[in-house]
């Protein structure tokens, strides 16, 4: 029977000659390569400010931490203050809230996008609400003007304009109005874990809008010790003014990085054809609902998800014509670590009851397309 996964790794393998050149080098940590890599990923969106982490969870972190520091007009952040964030999505989207001491406060869902429910976050920002951590699902971008509009309206009534983290790890290649998420004045997160469009084995970057973001987001990276500066032991800093982590990326993932740069738009290009094919050839079939495809923006498609009727069934179905199928992640409002932010979602658990995801990456070929439209065609 054919056999058709959800997820794949994308790899070149020529890696391994400037692999093999790197291992023997005897610098493997935080170096040229990391350097490269960043200037590579800089390039592909368009933004100078991009500092790489050792996973996308990593950057997250480090962009709430950064927050915490007052400067200019913006207050800081302190324990307790709020988050908004949705809780459809991986939980490393959400666990960095938690481990930055603040409170999360949950957003229900747009049904039509998966996204967030832009109205009801306008209606949730309080006076201490500090961030909204939007993601991107599949993708698919949010409406970055509507977020706009919110943060500029929220200042007008109450004083307060919450900081927008947009976390783009499904979204590599995803553009909102012709131009690149990342490039759009907000602090952004992507991430280059195995099985994303693009990756470094594991990896992420922080992608921020100015200029002492990016010098702080440099220095956190590596416990607050600039690694730029003179010393006078290569082996002992100078003063650490402020203390940081060890989220760094290093030469052996920037290397795998480099690679698999070569690579992404091929890979990025077949999921978006698969996409497009499903668009134009699921419409109208009954029991499926496809999702919103607005012409302001366009999907990475890093998953594609519709809705179905008797969704249970129909993952049996896909199951027995070897079509691996999934909702890939669980709502975090769910879990018992997040129970003190429990609220209503009457979008979400609609939501949760039809939603499935269906092979749409580099792998699927123009006859598994196919295959997978003529099983859902079918039934169930």
């Amino acid at each position: 029977m054919k056999q058709i996964p959800l997820f794949k790794v994308a790899m070149n393998m020529d890696v391994l000659g400037p692999l093999k050149k790197v291992l023997e080098s005897g610098f493997i940590g935080q170096g040229p390569k990391v350097v490269e890599f960043e200037k590579l990923f800089s390039k592909s969106i368009r933004h100078a400010r991009c500092i790489s982490t050792n996973s996308a969870t990593s950057a997250e972190h480090l962009a709430l931490h950064l927050l915490k520091k007052p400067q200019g007009d913006w207050e800081g952040m302190s324990p307790g203050d709020e988050v908004l964030a949705t809780p459809l999505t991986c939980t490393a989207s959400n666990f960095p809230i938690l481990a930055n001491g603040f409170k999360i406060k949950w957003v229900d869902v747009d049904p039509h996008t998966l996204n967030m429910d832009l109205d009801d976050l306008a209606r949730k920002i309080t006076p201490k609400t500090k961030a909204i951590m939007v993601v991107h699902w599949g993708g698919y971008p949010n409406d970055l003007d509507k977020i706009k509009l919110i943060q500029e309206q929220a200042y007008s009534r109450m004083g307060v304009k919450p900081v927008v983290i947009e976390d783009c790890a499904h979204s590599f290649g995803s553009t909102y109005k012709g131009k690149p998420l990342g490039t759009h004045g907000n602090i952004c997160t992507y991430s280059f874990q195995a099985i994303k469009h693009m990756t470094s084995v594991d990896g992420g970057m922080l992608v921020v809008p100015h200029e002492e973001l990016e010098r702080r987001a440099k220095l956190l990276r590596w416990y607050g010790i600039d690694r730029e500066g003179a010393r006078g032991d290569f082996r002992c800093e100078e003063d650490i003014p402020e203390w940081g982590y060890k989220f760094h990326m290093n030469d052996v993932n920037a290397t795998f990085g480099i690679s698999n740069m070569e690579i992404a738009g091929e890979c990025l290009a077949k999921h978006q054809s698969n996409a497009k094919y499903y668009n134009e050839n699921l419409q109208g079939i009954e029991g499926v609902t496809l999702l919103e495809n607005a012409k302001d923006r366009k999907s990475a498609y890093w998953i594609y998800t519709i809705k179905v009727d008797n969704r249970d069934k129909f993952m049996e179905h896909m199951e027995g014509k070897g079509i691996m199928v999934s909702r890939v992640h669980e709502r975090n409002d769910l879990h018992s670590c997040l129970a003190e932010s429990k609220a209503l979602l009457p979008a979400l658990e609609e939501v949760v009851k039809t939603m499935v995801c269906i092979p749409v990456g580099w792998w699927v070929t123009k006859e598994d397309r196919e295959y997978i439209t003529a099983s859902i065609k079918e039934g169930w």
